[in-house]
């Protein structure tokens, strides 16, 4: 069988979509088992491995979220793009636009993800 070819643009849109109708576990199945996640980038720990990022994602577990994606760059196996997430929890609406990094295996799995954003990137509705 001949190697998967890499769409990043679509498997960006794949994540933006599981993050707003899939569980923590969905996420967290599209990342590489020894995948890393850092957000916010210098902010906090460094989430190694599914079950970890299966753990932060979990964080908007019993919230309302929508995804809009700003812009889009690809190059090979990764991919750097801007978008608007909301979430809604309760009475409770906030709008993050970061800047994420993504790297990508040939399987099209997540390898490892940066989302750069700051308080100034968050504004409550």
């Amino acid at each position: 069988m001949p190697p998967m070819s890499l769409d990043p643009a679509a498997l960006v849109q794949r994540y933006l979509d599981t993050v707003v109708s899939g569980s923590a576990e969905d996420v967290a199945a599209l990342y590489a088992e020894d995948a890393t996640l850092e957000d916010p980038v210098g902010g906090g720990e460094v989430h190694i491995g599914r079950q970890a990022i299966a753990g932060f994602y979990a964080m908007t577990a019993n919230a309302e979220v929508s995804t809009e994606l700003l812009q889009l760059r690809t190059g090979g196996h990764e991919a750097a793009f801007a978008f608007a997430i909301t979430v809604t929890m309760g009475d409770t609406k906030i709008r993050v636009e970061p800047i994420e990094v993504m790297n990508f295996n040939s399987a099209g799995e997540i390898t490892s993800m940066k989302a750069y954003w700051g308080p100034s990137d968050m504004k409550q509705l």
